[in-house]
């Protein structure tokens, strides 16, 4: 199955749904990710300066992770193409101009935004709007 590229397709079909939980960014070193292999990421990246790690709040909690916000996701539901042009533009631009900053992580099938615990209802009733 193959994603949809048609960026007015896209927004009209994006079905925004808030996950569950809440959710932070932490980071840690390298060498250390052998200590933390229990560790169940809902995404990881190797950067320069660690490993970063988007895990549930509770997780990070008991491990002792440090993190410096608490994030809600919002999965857009339509199957999107990697090779899509401007649809994430077109999102966090809508959440932008509200002050919601957003983390975007694009997957295979779908796109998803980590919002403020805070800002969560609000990012969600503009997207669902398109």
């Amino acid at each position: 199955m193959v994603g949809e590229v048609a960026l007015d397709k896209l927004l009209a079909d994006s079905k925004p749904r808030l996950l569950s939980g809440e959710y932070v960014f932490c980071s840690i070193p390298a060498n250390r990710y052998g200590d933390k292999v229990e560790l169940n990421p809902l995404a990881s990246y190797q950067e320069d300066e660690g490993l970063s790690l988007l895990l549930p709040k509770d997780q990070a909690d008991s491990e002792g992770l440090k993190y410096s916000s608490t994030l809600r996701g919002i999965t857009l539901s339509v199957h999107s193409s990697l090779e899509a042009v401007g649809f994430t533009a077109a999102v966090t631009r809508k959440l932008a101009d509200k002050g919601i900053p957003a983390n975007v992580i694009a997957a295979h099938y779908h796109d998803h935004i980590f919002v403020p615990t805070d800002q969560a209802a609000l990012a969600l009733k503009l997207l669902v709007e398109n």
